[in-house]
């Protein structure tokens, strides 16, 4: 089959060699851009945890996800990193929307595990920690809490 499919290019090729074509500048093709843009953050949940997990969310989106750190050098942060700067210094508030991230994740994969950090050093791009962290949000306000 590839032979064929070789064969048929060639053809092709030899066909319209003599057709002349003008190039096609992409400015004018494209029209939108070329890097997703982002939205402002969506109306905030009514309860703290679940609005805390909904902020964390969208910092991560914003500012980026990073594994290994709370912080990385760019500004990134990991899971822990967003729910603590989104927190303002309030511990217990940190700790109630850990804990709901924590039984969020392991709805989804099981008891093994262990922490937010190992769940979010676990990965290596940021789409599943950010997934976790929306659905915790929801689960949060589903909560009540």
């Amino acid at each position: 089959m590839t032979a064929r499919l070789d064969e048929a290019a060639v053809a092709y090729e030899g066909n319209t060699a003599h057709i002349p074509t003008k190039p096609v500048a992409l400015a004018h093709v494209v029209t939108l851009p070329l890097t997703p843009t982002l939205q402002p953050p969506p109306e905030s949940y009514p309860t703290l945890v679940a609005a805390l997990l909904q902020r964390a969310h969208h910092r991560l989106l914003s500012g980026g996800w990073c594994s290994g750190a709370l912080v990385d050098e760019d500004g990134a942060r990991c899971l822990l990193g967003a729910i603590r700067a989104e927190a303002r210094g309030d511990s217990g508030l940190e700790a109630s929307a850990a804990s709901v991230l924590l039984d969020a994740i392991r709805r989804k994969f099981g008891d093994h595990v262990d922490s937010v950090p190992s769940f979010n050093d676990a990965h290596g791009t940021g789409r599943v920690p950010l997934r976790m962290l929306d659905q915790a949000a929801h689960l949060a306000d589903a909560r009540g809490l």
